[in-house]
């Protein structure tokens, strides 16, 4: 049961792994197992497909990175310095990436939905109704306390918002990606994000 265990938590890390350095489409199911040192037959009595078992690494990343955004979006901190915090994470996560890969990663699911969102239903599925909504519940809670205290106006579709600040942290880090160039996004992806929520950073 232990070496069941073991090779299916490889076969997980190893897809994450080569989704960070290439694409989903540009890793085929021999590579996975090759890299993973799994036979094929070992792939299939888990997984029944890659899309499977690209599934299971959202699903690992969702449970990895929920304590980060519990603590991230602590109640210990003010709704500001939340979002603050959630920024320097991003930028210090891009950078640890960028040098380890030897390029900008930008955000492997969000270019895995947006690969293959359109010609894998379980893949859509997984990224819209666990990795997007998980977050954006994170951001109208702390959104909700912003207007409890007078730092946004009460009258704010707090949804929409939470939405726009998703759209835009996503956004920002794939065109780093896209630029791979972590520079601009060192340079404003703070300033860009308060001006959404609608505060001054100079009276923040």
């Amino acid at each position: 049961m232990a070496n069941s265990k073991g090779t299916k938590e490889r076969l997980i890390d190893t897809v994450i792994e080569l989704i960070w350095r290439n694409s989903y489409g540009s890793v085929s199911v021999d590579e996975i197992c090759k890299t993973a040192n799994v036979k094929k037959g070992s792939f299939y009595h888990f997984f029944s497909s890659k899309a499977e078992l690209a599934v299971a690494a959202l699903e690992q990343y969702y449970t990895e990175s929920k304590p980060l955004f519990e603590d991230i979006f602590s109640a210990s901190r003010t709704p500001l310095e939340r979002f603050d915090r959630l920024v320097e994470v991003i930028l210090v996560r891009q950078k640890d990436i960028a040098e380890k890969y030897g390029h900008v990663c930008g955000c492997p699911f969000a270019s895995l939905g947006s690969e293959m969102a359109g010609q894998e239903e379980l893949i859509r599925e997984k990224i819209q109704n666990t990795i997007g909504k998980y977050k954006t519940k994170y951001y109208e809670k702390t959104l909700r306390e912003m207007v409890d205290d007078g730092i946004i106006d009460a009258d704010t579709d707090i949804h929409l918002k939470a939405q726009e600040v998703y759209s835009y942290l996503l956004g920002q880090v794939m065109l780093a990606r896209i630029q791979n160039d972590l520079k601009p996004l060192n340079d404003s992806l703070k300033n860009g994000l308060f001006k959404i929520l609608g505060v001054d950073m100079a009276t923040a």
